[in-house]
């Protein structure tokens, strides 16, 4: 009788920053100005079956982007210092975050 070893977990795949920069800003301007995306949404689209991998990278990419004035970090619904934010956060694209798109495509 032989034993079958379990089946490995599948390493996930490479993610780049700037892959993980476009999603959060695609999302976010998808959401539109009023709307707000959950960090947790983000990697679940990047990488499904590894998503918990990717939140602390997720978390300081929109650190980044609210520094830059492309996004507002929301917390409990209102704006958070993008510098010292702790806790359940939603994302939510600014207006230059929009505008900036219009001028790329």
């Amino acid at each position: 009788m032989t034993r079958e070893l379990p089946k490995r977990q599948q390493k996930p795949r490479r993610v780049s920053d700037e892959e993980v920069r476009e999603t959060i800003l695609n999302m976010c301007r998808e959401a539109g100005l009023d709307g707000a995306v959950r960090p947790e949404a983000i990697a679940q689209l990047i990488l499904p079956n590894h998503w918990q991998t990717l939140l602390k990278r997720i978390r300081l990419m929109s650190k980044q982007l609210a520094v830059a004035g492309l996004l507002t970090i929301l917390r409990k619904g209102e704006p958070a210092d993008p510098t010292d934010f702790k806790g359940i956060i939603r994302l939510q694209i600014t207006e230059m975050g929009l505008v900036i798109e219009e001028e790329t495509t």
